[in-house]
């Protein structure tokens, strides 16, 4: 792979150098693409991102920020951020935080994430709408390796967030958020049920309310 002239295979796993996947992720081609890099092989999403990912996508950020701010929980969120340790791995989610005593360890200036400077962020958010089987598969693996302490698979189709506690290499099935104290994912869960019945702010509002009252 000398120069990338023809069609990379997209929305599944390829194997290539590392080398390789940056000549293509730096490709204009796939200027607007997400890429994620583990284990020698690389996965490149193309858009469009249709309606229902996007809402949920939006609802999510709004939800996790809200709950920081009335709790008094310091955060930095990140919006499709590229985090890298070269040579070995790479990954762009949907939405990422740094939480509590990092919040404030990425300084603005900051392009692509360095892990080998930086640590990882706290909360990694993937919304799967029809990557649901890799989010949980080699996604997770991903993270688990970056050592991000929560990842959270918001199931677009399913209406649910899977939420994953990850320690020592491996992850596991949590109810309640361990590094947003407090917030209970089946309240989440709720408001993204009545997403589908009702407009956002309707739920926002409804989500301040349960935040101030438990």
């Amino acid at each position: 792979m000398q120069e990338v002239k023809t069609k990379i295979l997209t929305d599944t796993w390829v194997a290539v150098t590392w080398d390789e996947y940056i000549q293509v992720i730096e490709n204009p081609t796939y200027a607007k693409a997400k890429g994620y890099y583990q284990h020698g092989r690389m996965r490149i999403e193309m858009p469009p991102v249709g309606n229902d990912h996007s809402r949920d996508h939006t609802v999510i950020i709004t939800a996790v920020s809200l709950f920081a701010a009335i709790k008094g929980i310091s955060m930095n969120g990140n919006d499709n951020c590229t985090y890298r340790k070269r040579g070995y791995s790479e990954a762009q989610p949907d939405v990422s935080y740094y939480i509590g005593k990092n919040a404030n360890v990425i300084p603005y200036g900051t392009s692509i994430i360095n892990l080998d400077i930086y640590p990882a962020p706290t909360l990694v958010i993937e919304v799967a709408n029809t990557s649901l089987g890799d989010d949980k598969g080699e996604k997770r693996l991903l993270y688990e390796d970056l050592g991000v302490a929560e990842y959270w698979i918001l199931d677009v189709q399913n209406v649910q967030i899977i939420a994953f506690a990850i320690a020592d290499g491996g992850s596991k099935r949590i109810t309640q958020s361990l590094v947003l104290p407090g917030l209970e994912i089946c309240l989440l869960n709720e408001a993204f049920r009545m997403t589908r019945q009702t407009d956002q702010s309707q739920v926002i509002a409804w989500l301040l309310t349960e935040f101030q009252e438990n």
